[in-house]
C-alpha cells in the first residue's frame, strides 16, 4: 500500500502591508492663545494707564526748582497733586514777563493755568504778603486737576460745587464768582479751584474728594485765611476810622451852629451894653457885663472843644490815609496789568 504525501493546499500570496501611520498630534493651541491674552492685557493697561504713562514721559527728565519744591511743600500737595504741578513745569514770574504769559486771562490775576503751555505765577517778594503764592500754585494746580476729569466724575463735582456754593456766606467769595461770571469765566472751574483752597468747612464728599490732592487741605485755607486778613483787617480799620470821622464831622458841625446861635446872642447883648453906656446909663451897664462875661464862658468852652475835634480830625484823617496808601501798595504787586516801575498809586 503505497502512502503518498497529503497534497497541500498552496498559501495565496501575501500582500505587502504598510505600517500604521503614526497618529497626528493635535496642535497645541494654548501658547499662542497664552500670547495673545498676555498681548492684549498689556494693550489694555496701556490705554488704561495711559495718562500715567504720559505723565511719565513728561517728567522723566524733569528737575524741578527748589523754589517750586518749595511752593509744593508749603502749599500742602500730596503726591499726585505735586505731579499735577510739577507736570505744567510751574513758572515763578516777575510782573512783566507774568503779564505776557497770562495776558489773555482777567485783569488782575495772581496765576493762570493754560493747558499747552503750563502754570505761570505772579512773584510776590513783600512778607507782608506772605503766603500768596503757596495759595495760587494750589489754586492753579486744581485747574489743571479739574481739567483731567471725566466727564461723569466732572458732572458729579459740578453738582457738588454748586450746591456748597449756594449754601456759602461769604460775600468775598460771592464777589469773585460774580466777577468771573461777568467776564464769561467757566465758573464751576474757578470753584473747583475757590472752594478748594478758601473754604473751610466743606461737605464730606468734597472733602474726600480734595485729599486726593493735599495732606492738609486746612493748611491750605489757613494760608489764604492769612493772605486776605493782610488786606481784611486794614479795609476794616480804614472803615472803622471813616466812621469816626464822620461822627466827628457831625459833632463839629453841630457845635458851629451852636457857636453861631451863641455868637449871635453875644453880639446882642454887647451892642446892647454898648448902648446903655453911650448913654450913660452906668449902673445898668454895670449890671449887664456880669451876665455878658458869664455868656463868654460857654461859648469859649465849645469853641476850644470844636478845636480839640478839628485837630483829632486830622491825626485820624492822616491815619485813615496812610492805611488806604498801605492797602494801594499792598494791592499794586499783585496787579499784573501795572508796571513795576509805576509810580501811580
Amino acid at each position: 500500500m503505497e502512502i503518498h504525501p497529503k497534497k497541500q493546499k498552496a498559501a495565496p500570496p501575501k500582500e505587502p502591508v504598510n505600517p500604521p501611520l503614526p497618529k497626528k498630534r493635535k496642535k497645541r493651541t494654548w501658547p499662542k492663545l497664552i500670547v495673545y491674552l498676555l498681548f492684549a492685557s498689556a494693550v489694555a493697561l496701556a490705554f488704561f494707564q495711559r495718562q500715567n504713562i504720559l505723565d511719565w514721559y513728561a517728567l522723566r527728565d524733569y528737575q524741578p526748582s527748589n523754589q517750586i519744591v518749595q511752593l509744593a511743600d508749603n502749599s500742602y500737595m500730596n503726591n499726585y497733586g505735586r505731579k499735577l504741578f510739577y507736570i505744567n513745569d510751574p513758572q515763578i514770574q516777575e510782573k512783566k514777563v507774568f503779564y505776557n504769559s497770562c495776558k489773555e486771562t482777567e485783569a488782575v490775576v495772581l496765576g493762570c493755568y493754560k493747558p499747552r503751555d503750563g502754570i505761570f505765577l505772579l512773584e510776590v517778594t513783600d512778607e507782608r504778603l506772605a503766603g500768596v503764592e503757596e495759595v495760587t500754585a494750589a489754586h492753579e494746580m486744581l485747574h489743571a486737576a479739574y481739567q483731567r476729569l471725566g466727564y461723569n466724575k466732572k458732572q458729579e463735582i459740578n453738582s457738588l460745587l454748586k450746591k456748597t456754593y449756594n449754601e456759602l456766606d461769604d460775600e468775598n467769595i460771592k464777589e469773585k464768582i460774580d466777577l468771573y461770571l461777568e467776564s464769561g469765566a467757566d465758573t464751576n472751574n474757578e470753584l473747583h479751584s475757590i472752594l478748594g483752597t478758601e473754604v473751610a468747612d466743606l461737605p464730606a464728599e468734597l472733602e474726600q474728594y480734595y485729599s486726593q490732592y493735599f495732606t492738609n487741605r486746612a493748611g491750605v485755607v489757613a494760608l489764604s485765611d492769612k493772605f486776605e486778613n493782610v488786606f481784611t483787617s486794614r479795609r476794616l480799620k480804614v472803615d472803622e476810622l471813616d466812621g469816626q470821622l464822620s461822627s466827628i464831622e457831625s459833632q463839629v458841625k453841630a457845635n458851629n451852629q451852636k457857636l453861631v446861635e451863641l455868637e449871635q446872642s453875644i453880639n446882642q447883648e454887647a451892642a446892647r451894653l454898648e448902648a446903655l453906656l453911650a448913654e450913660n446909663k452906668i449902673e445898668e451897664y454895670n449890671q449887664g457885663v456880669a451876665s455878658y462875661n458869664n455868656s463868654l464862658i460857654p461859648y469859649r468852652t465849645l469853641q476850644s472843644e470844636t478845636r480839640g475835634l478839628i485837630a483829632e480830625y486830622k491825626t485820624i484823617l492822616t491815619q485813615r490815609n496812610n492805611i488806604a496808601i498801605e492797602v494801594q501798595e499792598l494791592s499794586k504787586p499783585l496787579n499784573s496789568n501795572i508796571s513795576t516801575d509805576s509810580k501811580d498809586l
